[in-house]
């Protein structure tokens, strides 16, 4: 039976990364590790101070029984997937299915975050997506300052709603329009049904990650 792995930074992603899960592959197990020190260490001393203890956590959902792993945290997930490639395990940062997605959208991509890291961390993932589809992407920062303290309070409904509304505000001021919007990070997948008036697709890391990990996974046309 295929196993997806998720190494987490929230308690709150184990729920929606598991019903995604299972939304597209019911048959699927899937196995979470949650450790909320990561992203504050990440934060405070760079990701690569974690290596080792990123190591250990992805060696250890791999002994679960893990065929992939998908790091749920974008703030971790680049040193994540450079050390899966140097231990020969199989590890997913959660934004690169999102960031290939995006630059075959358009070519100006609103980048939200409500963490300057998280920013940095994707804009350049999307410029290595953009390089390898051979496209020219232009990005356009939207910030969404002050909203992430309601997710680290566990306040995930007026996280979402404040995200959301940042992010109307911040495109909508944006000219020329953009062609699509992109939410950095995981926790900001419940503003993206708030966003539906945009008339421009908003994307999410979490299903897109899903979708491709279990295509990984799962032999075509089992």
């Amino acid at each position: 039976m295929a196993t997806v792995g998720f190494l987490h930074t929230a308690d709150a992603h184990v729920r929606t990364f598991r019903d995604l899960l299972h939304q597209r592959d019911e048959t699927v197990t899937d196995r979470h590790l949650v450790d909320t020190g990561l992203l504050a260490s990440a934060r405070a001393r760079g990701a690569a101070a974690v290596r080792g203890a990123i190591a250990d956590r992805l060696r250890r959902l791999s002994a679960e029984g893990a065929d992939v792993v998908v790091v749920t945290c974008s703030e971790t997930g680049p040193e994540a997937e450079r050390v899966g490639a140097e231990a020969g395990l199989r590890v997913m940062r959660v934004d690169r299915p999102m960031a290939e997605a995006a630059v075959l959208a358009g070519r100006r991509i609103a980048l939200v975050s409500s963490l300057d890291e998280a920013a940095a961390t994707l804009a350049p993932l999307l410029r290595e997506a953009a390089a390898a589809a051979g496209r020219t992407v232009e990005l356009v920062d939207v910030h969404c300052p002050g909203t992430w303290g309601a997710f680290e309070s566990g306040d995930v409904v007026t996280y979402s709603a404040a995200v959301a509304e940042a992010v109307r505000r911040g495109v909508r001021a944006v000219e020329p329009a953009v062609d699509v919007v992109v939410l950095a990070q995981a926790s900001m997948v419940g503003a993206a049904p708030l966003l539906r008036d945009l008339h421009v697709p908003v994307l999410t890391s979490p299903r897109l990650a899903v979708e491709a990990a279990v295509e990984l996974v799962v032999p075509v046309g089992r």
